[in-house]
């Protein structure tokens, strides 16, 4: 298996698990907020809205990743996961600063982000 086979590999899985994530934050946020390391007071109309909005941002950002893979353009795939990491790296400092679960901060987010760096870094190499 090839760097350019493992890099699509990993960047299929993260563009699907970021539209999966985002529709998720729009048809159940309750659980997404969870999964996210915080959970809003969904009492209150505005915070609904915060939540489609990332919804609506991560499935654009998964189908940018899609995107990019069907045109072949392995390195500029890997350059924006590479700009992208930057969003896992934020929420893992947004869930820690607002009292969240660490786990959940250097769990998800850490882990998505060191996944992220791997991909990148195996998408320029080829």
């Amino acid at each position: 298996m090839t760097t350019t086979t493992i890099g699509y590999t990993l960047a299929g899985l993260i563009g699907a698990g970021i539209i999966f994530i985002g529709a998720r934050f729009l048809v159940a946020p309750r659980v997404a907020a969870a999964g996210y390391g915080v959970q809003p007071d969904l009492g209150q109309k505005a915070a609904g809205a915060y939540l489609s909005v990332k919804g609506i941002r991560d499935i654009a950002s998964g189908f940018i990743v899609i995107i990019l893979m069907v045109a072949g353009a392995t390195h500029l795939l890997g350059w924006v996961i590479l700009a992208a990491t930057i969003i896992p790296l934020a929420d893992a400092t947004i869930v820690l600063g607002h009292g969240g679960s660490k786990s959940v901060a250097y769990g998800v987010h850490g882990l998505t982000a060191a996944v992220m760096l791997i991909t990148a870094a195996l998408l320029l190499i080829s």
